[in-house]
């Protein structure tokens, strides 16, 4: 327990930021499982399946790519605590919303809504727990967050054989319920003090001004990057991924999805634990990383396999991207708390929206390599690109966060 301004339950805290991007996980991943139950069950044509689900994502991503920035500036702004809980509200909102959409349309404006509140979630929590807990011991709480919040994946795909529109109320009223906790926890102490200094809010635009700021900012979008690259790429298409290297029987994307966050969720808690026992933010990536690009190589190289082992092989994979957690932290604690909201809420958002120009770049090389060579050029190219931009990052381990950023 840690008093800054308030005095912060250190379990309240975390239960709430990990609470709510479990419901953000829930939904992101709600929609690739529904997507096709869904989109025919509001009249698309199996041969426009494909297009509008593309379409629906995309639209979802704009959301997503939006509200990151203006969560993240608001968070600077007016604070975390009424920033997250505003996030909640509206993604609930339009979840339950689009449990009752009748046509493309309607599902792609609350799409957009809904990502737009996603945006804000993880980002704002994350900056709420890293200045609520001490400067030794946050990367627990980060974990802890990341590890609980990932297994809404789970959850969305058991509560999906209910139905979609019953899955999409079910995110929807999960959410409502988290803003009851409300009551329990404060606002952050660092927050409060920033209010009393002069320091300007929420700048994004600085971020873009000194060449230094820039650098740590851009190495903190590469850095995640290869997370989406295997989730993108090699979770969503391990139907034809399975296709392609004659896996002994068809693979189910929607097993491949649980099976993976299965091992996101317990990397979050590994990778946080390395961080600790190394004391090393850096040295965590660094391993995490390098165990990715050898889980790649296997995942490329499974040729003949069973089903099983193929999933296994995907569990992997998320047991070792599971430095996600860790990767939000660090840019959480690259800048100071006049910032640190703005910072920690666009990286993710901009790591997921760097997936549609990946995805772009990933079709084109397909169609002259074919689907295993070009994703081990993508993946390589980002692979080496995140190990290199780990270097140009501060060790942040045990930093303390008590600091405003000026020009």
């Amino acid at each position: 327990m840690r008093k800054e301004g308030h005095t912060h339950p250190f379990n309240i805290v975390v239960i709430v930021a990990a609470l709510g991007y479990f419901v953000d996980i829930y939904d992101l991943i709600l929609f690739s499982i529904v997507r096709v139950p869904s989109l025919k069950a509001i009249g698309v044509s199996v041969d426009q399946l494909k297009d509008s689900g593309v379409f629906l994502l995309n639209m979802q991503m704009i959301g997503m790519l939006l509200g990151g920035i203006v969560w993240g500036v608001l968070g600077d702004k007016k604070g975390r605590l009424s920033t997250l809980f505003l996030t909640i509200l509206l993604y609930s909102l339009a979840n339950i919303a689009n449990g009752f959409v009748h046509t493309l349309n309607q599902y792609a404006v609350l799409r957009i809504i809904a990502g737009f509140g996603l945006a804000g979630e993880l980002g704002i929590g994350i900056t709420l727990v890293s200045e609520v807990m001490t400067k030794e011991t946050r990367a627990w709480g980060t974990s802890i967050v990341s590890g609980i919040g990932i297994v809404g994946a789970a959850l969305a795909f058991l509560v999906a054989q209910w139905g979609w529109r019953e899955a999409y109320w079910v995110g929807g009223v999960l959410g409502l319920m988290l803003l009851g906790l409300r009551l329990y926890i404060h606002e952050s102490g660092m927050f409060d003090n920033l209010k009393k200094s002069e320091a300007k809010r929420g700048d994004f635009f600085s971020l873009f001004r000194s060449w230094k700021k820039f650098l740590k900012y851009l190495s903190s979008i590469f850095i995640g990057i290869p997370v989406w690259f295997t989730i993108g790429i090699l979770v969503t298409f391990s139907k034809e991924f399975g296709e392609a290297l004659g896996i002994t029987s068809p693979i189910d994307p929607g097993r491949s999805i649980m099976f993976h966050y299965f091992g996101a969720a317990l990397g979050s808690i590994v990778t946080g634990v390395i961080s600790q026992v190394l004391k090393s933010r850096k040295k965590a990536l660094w391993i995490a990383i390098t165990a990715l690009s050898f889980l790649c190589v296997w995942y490329f190289s499974a040729s003949g396999y069973s089903a099983t082992l193929f999933y296994f092989i995907l569990f992997l994979l998320g047991l070792a991207q599971g430095y996600w957690a860790v990767f939000i932290t660090v840019a959480s604690e690259q800048f100071g708390t006049n910032i640190r909201s703005t910072v920690t809420t666009t990286v993710p958002n901009f790591v997921r929206g760097a997936t549609v120009p990946m995805l772009m770049w990933w079709k084109y090389l397909t169609t002259g390599m074919g689907i295993i060579q070009a994703s081990m050029v993508v993946g390589a190219v980002f692979i080496v690109l995140a190990v290199i931009a780990v270097f140009f990052l501060e060790e942040s381990y045990g930093k303390d966060l008590d600091y405003l950023e000026t020009d």
